[in-house]
């Protein structure tokens, strides 16, 4: 069964970038028609998609997000990874990685990000 972990620093500066990497354990991320996504949820409020990368290698952003946001992949590692740029307070959330295999959503636990000074 395929599970994600979140890992990177829970507390980031305003103006800095936020990076958090999303390990992947028992499948692939390079298996066919496997999405891979980051999806945040800010204190008292709803789950925000920010982006996804598919098995492809091919990247998809939220739009209200695309300028300061990357998503990446190390196939070696397994691992996918969020860059957040710029940030701000308002980007305080428990972010997630989330995977699509096989119409069934996984999650993982999330991580606390912090922005403050």
């Amino acid at each position: 069964q395929v599970q994600l972990q979140e890992s990177g620093p829970g507390l980031v500066k305003p103006s800095q970038t936020l990076s958090l990497t999303c390990t992947v354990s028992g499948g692939s991320i390079t298996t066919n028609y496997y999405y891979w996504s980051w999806i945040r949820q800010p204190p008292g409020k709803g789950l925000e998609w920010m982006g996804a990368i598919h098995w492809d290698g091919s990247t998809y952003y939220s739009p209200s997000l695309k300028s300061h946001t990357s998503i990446s992949r190390d196939t070696a590692k397994n691992q996918f990874s969020l860059q957040l740029s710029s940030v701000t307070p308002e980007d305080t959330a428990v972010y997630y990685c989330n995977a699509i295999i096989n119409f069934m959503s996984r999650w993982g636990k999330g991580v606390l990000v912090t922005v403050s000074s």
